[in-house]
């Protein structure tokens, strides 16, 4: 089912009686890139997925947006479809919604899936990188960045070998309003550093990260989920920065297994 809440375009499916996992896309993208996670987990748990403002079908404004405002998004998603202790998947910049969801309230949540993201916030380098993004959007146009961005984020062999689903998340990210893509850097650049609160999170986590990620490499990850108390990782073959697009086999097999461990009875 579809519905708008609050601007921002929300999809659910399944059994809304169930577990409920709520996932959280990255960026540039839009909810679609976790449906092959939905359509595997959705017999069994209530999912919910959206398109984080300024991206997808959600509402785009004035793009003057910060990451706390993308948590109040997900905050009244919560509020709005009655949720009770939903597990919360993020991957990339939904990872950074999901860990400040986390520090400004834990216990809203039972269970967190981390994929391929980071705590710590942007440093110099970063942001200058991130400035310059911007004015490539300004100056040659929205294509020319996703197709340099968007390229990136997977491993080297994924457009050759998965042609088909690497242009079709392409093409769709090259359709996003350009002043909701700008929006949302610098909302990535405004996010705070939550690498601190990592060992206070108590609720059962799961890392993941793409074995050829170049965006949040492995030893990255690996030592985020080491500073989380009872965390379990997994690196995935055959992927880079997009795990579930670049190997959904496996991260399905991971979000299941770890949902039947710790939410099924």
């Amino acid at each position: 089912m579809k519905q708008t809440i609050n601007g921002i375009s929300v999809n659910t499916f399944g059994d809304p009686t169930k577990q409920a996992v709520i996932f959280v896309h990255g960026f540039p993208y839009d909810h679609t890139m976790w449906q092959d996670q939905i359509d595997f987990l959705q017999k069994n748990f209530f999912c919910v997925a959206y398109d984080v403002r300024g991206l997808g079908e959600s509402a785009v404004g004035d793009g003057q947006y910060m990451l706390e405002f993308f948590v109040d998004d997900l905050f009244t998603i919560i509020a709005e479809l009655k949720l009770v202790k939903p597990v919360l998947c993020g991957l990339s910049m939904g990872g950074y919604i999901a860990l400040r969801a986390m520090e400004r309230n834990q216990e809203l949540f039972s269970g967190l899936i981390l994929c391929d993201t980071k705590a710590e916030a942007d440093g110099d380098a970063a942001k200058l990188t991130r400035a310059a993004n911007i004015s490539m959007i300004n100056n040659e146009g929205l294509v020319k960045f996703t197709d340099m961005f968007v390229t990136n984020c997977f491993a080297e062999e994924t457009p050759k070998q998965n042609e088909k689903m690497f242009l079709t998340t392409l093409y769709k990210s090259q359709k996003n309003d350009p002043v909701g893509v700008k929006g949302c850097i610098i909302a990535i650049m405004s996010r705070t550093d939550t690498t601190n609160y990592l060992s206070q999170i108590k609720i059962p986590t799961l890392v993941i990260c793409g074995a050829f990620d170049k965006l949040t490499p492995v030893p990255v990850m690996r030592a985020l989920a080491e500073k989380i108390p009872n965390s379990e990782f997994a690196s995935i073959p055959f992927a880079g920065h997009m795990t579930p697009l670049e190997n959904p086999e496996c991260v399905n097999d991971l979000i299941k297994g770890f949902l039947d461990r710790n939410f099924t009875s």
